[in-house]
Formats: structure tokens, C-alpha cells, sequence
């Protein structure tokens, strides 16, 4: 895999509470990256915002959805600059870019100037999602590694894959080795990523790789294209 998106939800940069901004998490995260760009790989990294704010949780009768969404995608953009500080420290040449305008914390994202940090060998961090309130930033992963041409989207949870049941509350759960798009869109008990998202990777024939993040070495099996997870494709 050349050019790989690498989706982490908020709650795994917070660590074991879920919350905040786990420092340790982003040192490990940043060895692993670096791993693969050794390899010759280039990474996108897209960050949810669950770890400060989740848009559809807060949104209620004093605040409007639209409001929510935008504290969320702010929260992504808190996630990014603090990871991006995080590989810089550890040697890891890094860009942030942001969907959500920002300039004096952020560049915006442009097509261009992504493809210009990949051809510096640098890893590009993305914030703010889609930059649209009401959107996933699961579906945000999709949409910009079509843009960007990436190979795959490499959904990183906190298990090994998907379940046909939730594997915590039944630790005898089946774990799926692979699924066609149709089986993840229409099968109601797979929730790994919004439909949205899974529609869009399947009309464009993007694969997508469900993985456990906190395992050493899974980011650079994706890079050799090893079985890992769960495909869907």
C-alpha cells in the first residue's frame, strides 16, 4: 500500500479515560507512523473529536445541531495541532491541515498543498472533518482519500475487527474476515463506521481495513497489505 488514510476516533487519543489528550497514546502513535514512512509508505492521518466533544451528544433543545457539530469539528482541530506537535517532537516531518478555516492554528486543507507534504515525505494530519456540520468525520476519511488517491482507509478501534456481535459485552462474538460493502451498509448490527461512509468507499471501490490501533506493528502490516481485521471491499 503506497498512500494509506489512517482513521483514529477521538476517544482513542484520550487514552484509557477516553478524554482529553493522552501524550503517551500520540508517542507510540508516532513511532508507528514512522515505521511505515520508513517503508517508503505515505500517511494521512484523519482525527475524530469525541475526546472533547461529540456533536450529536450535545446538541438538545439549547443547542442546535448545526452548533454542535461546528464545537466538534473545532474539537478535531485541537486533536490535530497537539498530534502534529507530538510527531514533531519525535522526529516525524508532519502538516495539519484543516477543513475548518483556522489560520492562525492551521493551514487549510487544499488537494495541492496535501500532495505537496507527501512529495516532502511528510505525514499530513487532517482536521475539521468534511469542514460541514452533520457529516462524519468517518465520512470525511472517505471523501479525502478519494481525493487524495489513497489505497486504502485504515479504520483503527480498540479491537480487532468487525463483530457480528459487540465483542465486549460477548467475548464469544464471531469476527468477520471480511465483508462486501452491501454487507456492511445494509447489515444494521455492523456500526464500525457510518452508511454514509461505507456507501461512498463502495461506489468508489476504496477498500477499507478495520483494525486494532494500540497493537505494535499493525500499521506497518497494512503497509505489506497483510491479512489483518476485517476488509471491506
Amino acid at each position: 500500500m503506497k498512500r494509506i488514510l489512517l482513521k483514529i476516533s477521538g476517544e482513542q487519543l484520550g487514552g484509557k479515560s477516553g478524554h482529553g489528550f493522552d501524550v503517551e497514546v500520540a508517542k507510540w502513535l508516532a513511532k508507528e507512523v514512522e515505521e511505515a514512512i520508513q517503508m517508503g509508505a505515505q500517511m494521512a492521518v484523519m482525527v475524530g473529536g469525541g475526546n472533547f466533544v461529540r456533536g450529536e451528544e450535545i446538541a438538545n433543545g439549547d443547542i442546535d445541531r448545526v452548533t454542535a457539530d461546528n464545537a466538534g469539528m473545532l474539537s478535531t482541530l485541537i486533536n490535530a495541532i497537539l498530534l502534529g506537535d507530538v510527531f514533531k517532537r519525535a522526529g516525524v516531518p508532519v502538516a495539519v491541515l484543516s477543513n475548518v478555516s483556522a489560520p492562525q492554528i492551521a493551514d487549510d486543507f487544499t488537494y495541492r498543498r496535501a500532495l505537496n507534504h507527501f512529495s516532502k515525505d511528510r505525514v499530513v494530519i487532517l482536521a475539521g472533518g468534511t469542514g460541514m456540520p452533520l457529516v462524519t468525520t468517518d465520512t470525511g476519511a472517505v471523501m479525502l482519500a478519494l481525493q487524495l488517491k489513497c489505497d486504502v482507509v485504515a479504520k483503527a478501534t480498540k479491537v480487532d475487527g468487525v463483530y457480528v456481535e459487540d465483542p465486549i459485552e460477548n467475548p464469544k462474538a464471531h469476527r468477520l474476515e471480511s465483508l462486501t460493502y452491501d454487507e456492511a451498509v445494509t447489515n444494521q448490527n455492523i456500526r464500525v463506521m457510518d452508511k454514509a461512509a461505507l456507501g461512498m468507499a463502495g461506489d468508489n471501490h476504496l477498500p477499507i481495513v478495520v483494525f486494532e490501533l494500540r497493537k505494535d506493528g499493525n500499521v506497518t502490516k497494512i503497509v505489506r497489505d497483510e491479512k489483518i481485521g476485517t476488509k471491506i471491499g
